[in-house]
């Protein structure tokens, strides 16, 4: 059976999250309905990641096994015809080897979240964003992220229901940048790494927005990591503002 990599853009907001789940509305399920609709029978593809409910993909990257031998593009296209109305989009699709496995054989997930400052209500990026009233410190934010950087035990930015084997993760990236765009100053955190704890990036941008508000300072940042204990964690952020961003691998199965 040959297999695909299929690159895909989604709105979260809509989903319960990436994974399919009886009964609700996954993106997970939408893809694997529109596949049963080019060769009917059961699907299952498996994600670079599993996004929870209201986070966003801009790259995740998934695969499916066909029988049919497609043309990628011609595949990308079918799909994209019967997910038209899902707010799901497949940016594109490439033959892969049988052994290539989207979540296996990649290097490095990247995030990117993005905060709002300002009082006025959010309209064209409700549910794009997290907003917060006040401006917030970015050089504090950074001095705060500093510390998160490495190899660490992260148990205090995991979540409890978190069933990951080991709370140790090597976070390669988190870099914060003042955006100001045309619907007002944004907060865009750029986080990288070969694999998260579950709630891992949604603790890290909560966290930092108390070290921006002044709540927190940036050592504080440091104590809360060496705490080795969920209680010492900010502010869990909200799932809108939050999306994956792109998958790397050994070589880009999309040239």
């Amino acid at each position: 059976m040959p297999r695909y990599a299929l690159k895909v853009e989604y709105h979260g907001g809509g989903f319960v999250g990436w994974q399919r789940q009886t009964n609700h509305r996954s993106v997970q399920g939408t893809i694997e309905a529109a596949l049963a609709r080019l060769e009917p029978r059961d699907h299952t593809i498996a994600a670079a990641g599993r996004t929870d409910a209201g986070v966003h993909g801009l790259g995740q990257v998934a695969h499916c096994d066909m029988t049919r031998d497609w043309d990628p593009f011609r595949l990308s296209e079918a799909l994209n015809y019967h997910l038209r109305n899902d707010q799901i989009a497949i940016l594109d699709c490439a033959l892969v080897a049988d052994d290539w496995h989207a979540r296996f054989t990649a290097l490095e997930r990247r995030y990117l979240f993005r905060l709002l400052m300002r009082r006025a209500p959010a309209t064209h990026l409700k549910g794009l964003v997290w907003q917060v009233k006040n401006p917030l410190d970015i050089d504090a934010m950074r001095a705060g992220a500093a510390h998160l950087i490495g190899k660490h035990d992260f148990t205090t930015f995991r979540s409890t229901i978190c069933q990951a084997e080991s709370p140790v993760k090597t976070l390669n990236t988190l870099d914060i940048r003042a955006v100001d765009g045309p619907n007002g100053p944004e907060a865009q955190f750029d986080v990288r790494a070969r694999s998260f704890l579950h709630n891992q990036v949604r603790s890290f941008v909560g966290t930092l927005e108390r070290v921006g508000a002044g709540s927190w300072a940036p050592q504080d940042v440091k104590t809360a990591l060496q705490a080795r204990d969920r209680a010492a964690c900010g502010p869990v952020c909200p799932p809108q503002g939050l999306y994956m961003a792109s998958v790397v691998y050994p070589q880009d199965p999309f040239g």
